[in-house]
C-alpha cells in the first residue's frame, strides 16, 4: 500500500508539471498577468514552510514569551529586511535562537 501511495504521488506530481509545460507550450510567450502572479510563488512557499515552525510549539499556537523560535525569527526577519544579506540573516537568526535557548533553559 505504501508503494502504491508513493507511486500515485509521483505520477500526480509529474502530471501537474507536465500539464503546465504542455499548456504554456501552446503559447508563444507566457501572459503578463501569469508572470506577475508567478513572482509571488517563492515568497508564498517560503512563508508556508517557515511560519508554522515559528508559531506552533507542541502542536498549538504559541505566542508567549517562551517561544524562542518566534523571537529569533522576528529578529532574523528584521535583519533580512534591513540588510538584504542572507548570511547576516542566518547568523543573527541562529545566534538569537541559540542564545535565547541557552538563557531560558
Amino acid at each position: 500500500m505504501l508503494w502504491l501511495i508513493i507511486l500515485a504521488a509521483g505520477v500526480g506530481t509529474y502530471a501537474i508539471r507536465l500539464s503546465f509545460i504542455a499548456l504554456f507550450g501552446l503559447f508563444d510567450e507566457v501572459p503578463e498577468r501569469v508572470e506577475q502572479a508567478l513572482r509571488f510563488v517563492p515568497a508564498a512557499v517560503l512563508s508556508a514552510l517557515v511560519v508554522p515552525q515559528l508559531l506552533y510549539t507542541d502542536g498549538a499556537v504559541s505566542l508567549s514569551l517562551d517561544n524562542v523560535r518566534l523571537f529569533a525569527g522576528a529578529l532574523a526577519a528584521l535583519v533580512a529586511w534591513r540588510t538584504e544579506d542572507i548570511l547576516a540573516t542566518l547568523v543573527v537568526g541562529m545566534g538569537a535562537m541559540w542564545l535565547l535557548s541557552f538563557v531560558l533553559a
